[in-house]
């Protein structure tokens, strides 16, 4: 079964600039998958301008635009409409662009929502489960095996 997962900013600037070298394994590893099929990826423009401010900053604009276009080679983009939108900033998360990527990743129906940021776990609803890298590989490496 092919998981459909969202991967928030931070997990994509993971990979794109090889942060930490636990970080940069977990977060190839899901682009791996991705690729194999094992793993649906999905993301938001909002993502792409965030990661595309720090991927600009990190290697140029050129380098920058490459990267963002061979990732894009490998993920899908989903939006989220005014109704969305309009539940997104009445929820209880206070970070308005994790509510934003949550509330479109949950009116996709997706299965997962990757992410490093803590407090998103805690505002998270049983339908669309929250972790990390890590954890979502533990969790489900024998799975799609």
């Amino acid at each position: 079964m092919a998981f459909r997962i969202f991967l928030d900013a931070e997990v994509l600037l993971d990979f794109t600039l090889k942060r930490q070298a636990g970080a940069y394994s977990a977060a190839r590893q899901l682009m791996e998958w991705a690729v194999k099929g094992r793993v649906q990826v999905f993301i938001t423009a909002a993502i792409v301008l965030d990661i595309g401010h720090a991927l600009t900053l990190a290697y140029g604009p050129e380098q920058a635009k490459a990267i963002l276009l061979a990732l894009l080679a490998e993920v899908q983009m989903i939006d989220a409409g005014y109704e969305t939108t309009v539940n997104a900033l009445h929820s209880r998360m206070e970070d308005i662009p994790d509510a934003l990527s949550y509330y479109t990743a949950l009116h996709h129906r997706l299965d997962y929502f990757i992410t490093r940021d803590q407090e998103l776990s805690k505002a998270a609803i049983p339908v669309l489960p929250v972790c990390t890298p890590e954890e979502f590989l533990q969790q489900n490496e024998v799975e799609v095996h």
